[in-house]
């Protein structure tokens, strides 16, 4: 596993981070033994105007004439990557993959463009679901009130959930929140801009992810694999358990289901199952907090708290590093930061280094045995999920 900083990355060309990602810290291996490769890069269209990133993959010699494959439905867009290379070897068509998600929202040079950013992510919600420019935020502002009213919990209580994820940042020199003016604390995530005028919708800066650039990318082996590149198994993770669902695309469609995504809790079935496991065996999670409720839905999803009680186990402590499953050590989409395509893959990649005992000190969970993760598309629609174990 490798990635790129997350953060505003200047004048980082698309086509040069494509690159790095296919050759940076593998320069000891024979890089044109790797058979198919899956790259996602969910914004490069719309914001740069190139569709097709498999080409870029190939201007690599490495990798010409190769099996490429451009992957995406939404900010899952990494996750699926990984299943790609999973699913390729598992059809015994390869032997290695590799997974790239690169994404960059800024541009190369001047002031970010919010509104243009804003219209490309909202292309992944529903038209009846759309408030420019920034749909999203809306979406999700909607669907925080409506889990406060159904559980009566307030914007104060949910502001413990972004300073977890900071702090971790902090001990994580790729993140993009690595370095903060100040501390940030639940009262900062209160007192920080609010989105909206309406004061009925919540939703503060603090409590919403990065607009981020970066790259990340991970090798998908088998045994053969791991034997052909020469890669000890000691340096592995096993990927023991995926899924993957899609739920309706429109807000209205879920009904009663909106607070209990069905998609998700089926795709982390399906992961777990896979896996021959139950949640309470997992020691970590990497999850897709989007926005801070994302967070609370999140544990519930996987079986670390019951429906509505989600937000419960933030406030108990039980995420932060020595709590009960730590959830986003890594900093989180909140505060590690989001580059959309990337970050499927960079959640794969830092619950490997969690279970090799790879992670920074200060955030590295002890006697890691099992580690998941929740990669969400979208208005919680579409979810990748992932287990994985050292190797044996």
């Amino acid at each position: 596993y490798a990635q790129s900083a997350f953060g505003k990355l200047g004048d980082y060309k698309v086509d040069d981070m494509i690159l790095d990602a296919g050759k940076k810290e593998l320069d000891d291996l024979d890089r044109t033994k790797i058979d198919h490769i899956a790259v996602a890069g969910l914004l490069t269209p719309m914001l740069f105007d190139q569709c097709l990133l498999a080409g870029l993959v190939a201007m690599d010699p490495a990798y010409t004439n190769k099996s490429i494959k451009g992957v995406g439905n939404a900010c899952d867009s990494g996750g699926l990557a990984i299943l790609d290379c999973a699913t390729m070897i598992l059809a015994e068509q390869a032997h290695i993959g590799l997974a790239i998600g690169v994404e960059k929202m800024h541009p190369y040079e001047g002031k970010l463009d919010s509104t243009k950013v804003g219209h490309a992510l909202g292309t992944a919600a529903h038209r009846d679901d759309v408030f420019p420019p920034f749909t999203f935020p809306h979406a999700f502002a909607l669907i925080m009130d409506q889990y406060m009213k159904a559980n009566d919990y307030t914007e104060e209580q949910f502001a413990c959930i972004p300073p977890i994820f900071y702090d971790n940042a902090s001990h994580n020199e790729l993140a993009h929140m690595n370095k903060t003016k100040a501390p940030v604390t639940p009262q900062a995530v209160l007192d920080s801009y609010r989105l909206f005028q309406d004061p009925s919708l919540p939703i503060t800066l603090f409590e919403c992810s990065q607009v981020s650039d970066g790259w990340a990318r991970s090798l998908v082996c088998d045994d053969e694999g791991l034997k052909t590149l020469g890669i000890d198994r000691s340096q592995a993770t096993e990927l023991v358990g995926f899924g993957q669902a899609t739920d309706s695309l429109s807000i209205a469609s879920r009904g009663d289901d909106l607070l209990r995504p069905k998609g998700a809790k089926k795709a982390f079935d399906a992961a777990m199952t896979m896996a021959g496991a139950k949640p309470e065996e997992i020691s970590l999670q990497e999850v897709h907090d989007c926005f801070s409720v994302m967070g609370a839905l999140a544990v519930e999803t996987t079986g670390f708290a019951e429906v509505g009680k989600g937000l419960q186990f933030f406030m108990d402590g039980h995420a932060k590093v020595g709590g009960k499953c730590p959830i986003n050590t890594s900093g989180g989409l909140i505060a590690k930061g989001h580059p959309i395509a990337a970050t499927g893959v960079a959640m794969v990649g830092w619950t490997h280094q969690q279970l090799l005992g790879k992670a920074p000190e200060a955030l590295q969970v002890k006697d890691a045995k099992l580690g998941t993760t929740l990669n969400i598309g979208g208005p919680i629609c579409s979810t990748v999920v992932t287990a994985q174990r050292p190797v044996a």
